[in-house]
């Protein structure tokens, strides 16, 4: 790799990134179930919009037989609740328990606690760069 590249060190650490995320590495070390992590963050991400398991499949990019897995997985602990669409009856969303928001925050809590240890000797002005521009480079991704 050619450090004088900044796209190929970009591409490294994204390859770095994408390695730990594929093991699961932090959700593992949470010791919470990873793949019903999953559901639960889609969820979050759709905010007050009603999300079903079509829904999940489409955030997560998994086909709907492994979404209706995952999201029964997320049921059967207690996490996540299945509830009629009032707009539609043939629909069902898929709601936020009480658990499963308890789950959520400490999950952020834990992910947030190992992001600022890894940047614990950086200045203010180093996290707050940082940060601008993984969120602007995350965005232009999606572009």
């Amino acid at each position: 790799m050619d450090k004088s590249d900044p796209v190929a060190v970009v591409e490294t650490a994204m390859i770095a990134v994408r390695r730990r995320q594929t093991r699961r590495t932090i959700a593992a070390e949470a010791g919470g179930p990873d793949p019903v992590q999953e559901v639960l963050d889609a969820l979050e991400a759709a905010g007050p919009d009603p999300i079903g398991v079509n829904g999940v499949a489409a955030a997560l990019g998994v086909d709907q037989p492994r979404a209706s897995k995952l999201v029964a997985a997320a049921v059967s602990a207690g996490l996540v609740r299945r509830e009629a669409d009032q707009a539609d009856g043939r629909r069902t969303n898929l709601v936020l328990t009480a658990d499963g928001r308890r789950q959520l925050e400490w999950v952020h809590d834990y992910r947030r606690d190992r992001f600022a240890a890894a940047m614990d000797d950086w200045t203010d002005a180093e996290r707050q760069t940082f940060a601008d521009l993984l969120a602007r480079f995350v965005t232009a991704l999606d572009r």
